[in-house]
């Protein structure tokens, strides 16, 4: 059976970005857009958000057109392209780039995906994260620490009154300081 993966960058001090969005404290170089391209090359399908579709589909489809593009941005591109995507939204009526609208998140659906043959999915922004946390529909967690301290901001992790236990399956380091921490859920 897939699994489904939330997949994440922090700071440090446990933001997903700025007070204003921002995400400009990512470090991603070459080493570590290439294995961060491995990893998600082998991927069955992105599960995200509105808010986070939209961010990609600004950058992501012609991104491999840009001469300022390093070689894994351009490998990237396509890879973003390919990949079947499915954005919950409630309000969004247009589908772009081999994606898939679906209007809420029903746990027998998400379970007949997982199901289905493929590669593992990828969860993509807080509020989805969230959701698919809160219904038990999470089995992975792979996170990004940046090493930076940036204060305020969207914590990557909502309170909730529900512990999960992990287990560290796998660590790394990486030249720029950014720490991969990957935990199943037991």
């Amino acid at each position: 059976m897939r699994k489904i993966v939330y997949w994440s960058s922090m700071s440090l001090d446990g933001f997903m970005e700025g007070p204003n969005r921002e995400i400009d404290w990512h470090l991603v170089d070459d080493e570590l857009h290439e294995h961060i391209n491995e990893r998600l090359g082998k991927m069955g399908a992105f599960l995200q958000g509105r808010v986070v579709h939209e961010l990609m589909a600004d950058f992501w489809p012609t991104a491999d057109a840009d001469p300022e593009s390093t070689g894994p941005m351009v490998e990237f591109a396509s890879i973003w392209r390919d990949m079947p995507k499915i954005v919950f939204s409630r309000t969004w009526e247009r589908t772009d780039w081999n994606t898939t609208i679906k209007r809420e998140v029903v746990p027998e659906e998400i379970m007949a995906l997982k199901a289905e043959p493929g590669g593992d999915m990828v969860v993509g922004g807080a509020d989805l994260a969230a959701t698919f946390q809160r219904l038990g529909l999470i089995d992975e967690y792979v996170v990004y620490v940046y090493p930076v301290l940036i204060g305020r901001g969207r914590p990557m992790f909502r309170p909730t009154d529900h512990k999960t236990n992990l287990r560290l399956v796998e660590n790394r380091s990486f030249g720029n300081g950014v720490a991969l921490l990957r935990y199943q859920v037991r």
